[in-house]
């Protein structure tokens, strides 16, 4: 497999991208927005997840298309990012037909970052302007690290961020994934600088420093965070003609990809979620071969997403974890 020509997820033809963040809050939100409505799926394996409309995602509901996805920060009160993305798409005249009336279909999830040093004493929730301002800005090309949804993003160990990468299969299918980490887990190796990921590395997207010689020695880690803390959200994508029901088993792989990227994962305390969003511009030529190697190249996918977000975050006055750049870059 090799990346597409942006290494982004808006490498699948018709998907952009948009980010907005308030500094002063440390936060943020980020847009993924389809040309069209796009076949979206979910799967969730962490234990404290926060999220708006996904019970809509399941493959017997009446809504199999979505007309966009978002990633928040903010906790709950980030939920009110997708109410912004709806509204500035029902203006677009976006939206599930009802009548006379446009419904816009917005899935969305948030991570914790409410104790992250920023001004959180609002009077008015700000995630709503956040969403329609990351609504405005999507485009084919976007910052990775200290943006969008990662923003004010920590991990067990260094600061957090903003992924993406993609690939492209020899069937020609593309698929693509964008995150933000906000880990109870490490994405790197005890404290030094290889990633987890590193095995599915290509190029130097992330240092290019290759795995660890040898592996620490097992232990029982401890929490470094508490519970409703920690949770790392994200968007794999594709433009091969899925069902619902494909789509969900494309995200439920890609969590693989989570597992491969931050040690220990899935757990209690995140609200680990993977949404799957399939563009359908491309048909399926050998079924089986296709979904087996779009599952595995979600998984890749998101692995690399989640290391290149930890590696392009950039420290920032106030932080409270070390970014990884400023110790090894």
């Amino acid at each position: 497999m090799k990346p597409g020509k942006r290494n982004l997820i808006t490498d699948i033809a018709g998907l952009r991208v948009g980010h907005a963040i308030d500094a002063r809050l440390r936060s943020g939100c980020t847009v993924l927005l389809g040309a069209q409505p796009f076949v979206a799926a979910v799967s969730v394996m962490g234990g404290a997840p926060g999220t708006r409309e996904t019970d809509l995602l399941a493959p017997d509901r009446l809504v199999q298309e979505v007309d966009a996805l978002v990633l928040s920060g903010g906790s709950a009160f980030g939920l009110d990012a997708c109410s912004g993305v709806a509204d500035g798409l029902r203006a677009m005249g976006r939206g599930f037909a009802v009548g006379d009336q446009r419904v816009p279909i917005v899935p969305g999830a948030i991570l914790f970052d409410l104790l992250n040093g920023g001004d959180k004493g609002w009077t008015r929730n700000s995630y709503y302007d956040l969403g329609a301002q990351a609504l405005a800005a999507a485009d084919a090309s976007f910052a990775l690290g200290s943006a969008g949804a990662g923003y004010g993003a920590l991990t067990g160990r260094w600061k957090g961020g903003l992924g993406s990468a993609s690939c492209v299969l020899p069937s020609g299918i593309s698929v693509g994934a964008v995150v933000a980490v906000n880990a109870l887990g490490s994405v790197t190796v005890g404290d030094g600088p290889q990633f987890w990921a590193a095995p599915w590395e290509i190029g130097a997207e992330f240092g290019g420093l290759g795995a660890v010689s040898a592996f620490p020695p097992s232990e029982a880690p401890l929490p470094r965070k508490r519970m409703g803390e920690a949770t790392t959200i994200a968007i794999v994508a594709t433009d091969a003609r899925l069902t619902q029901a494909e789509a969900t088993r494309m995200a439920t792989a890609a969590q693989d990809g989570m597992a491969r990227a931050i040690v220990p994962s899935h757990t209690l305390l995140d609200g680990d979620l993977v949404f799957a969003a399939a563009t359908g511009a491309r048909a399926l030529t050998d079924p089986v071969t296709d979904l087996f190697q779009i599952g595995h190249a979600a998984a890749t996918c998101l692995a690399r997403a989640i290391a290149r977000g930890v590696h392009a975050a950039e420290p920032m006055p106030g932080d409270l974890q070390p970014a990884w750049r400023s110790h090894f870059a």
